[in-house]
């Protein structure tokens, strides 16, 4: 019995008709947060997405500082290296990231681990310190 992969659609449109539309076109199956963005800067991420595909096409590694730039159709499939303020960590853009910005998958705070206390940082380690 073979299961069939349901086939990713966004807002009611497949991948390749997302594709197909200009980033202003895009813009409009987006919620008003991500639109308003796209639509102040569709000339910044229309020259970003052919920046990476140019990229792609010498076979750099694409690196990138622009945390803010929203993900968009024509960055589906591309494996991006994103700055998170000490190392660029490699993503790969799949359409679920749609909508959502660079920044999100490249966290720029590490989890801390606690070690143990200094010599002198609780009453007891001074007591063992004489």
């Amino acid at each position: 019995m073979e299961l069939k992969r349901k086939e990713f659609t966004f807002r009611g449109k497949t991948l390749d008709e997302l594709k197909a539309l200009d980033v202003r076109e895009f813009a409009k199956h987006l919620k008003s947060r991500q639109r308003r963005t796209v639509l102040r800067q569709f000339q910044d991420i229309e020259k970003f997405v052919s920046r990476m595909k140019e990229k792609m096409t010498r076979d750099k590694k694409l690196r990138t500082h622009k945390r803010d730039i929203v993900i968009v159709p024509g960055l589906v499939g591309m494996k991006i290296q994103i700055y998170d303020g000490h190392s660029f960590i490699p993503t790969e853009i799949t359409g679920d990231m749609l909508g959502h910005r660079l920044g999100e998958f490249a966290v720029t705070r590490k989890k801390v681990s606690h070690g143990e206390a200094g010599i002198g940082a609780t009453k007891g380690s001074k007591a063992k310190a004489k």
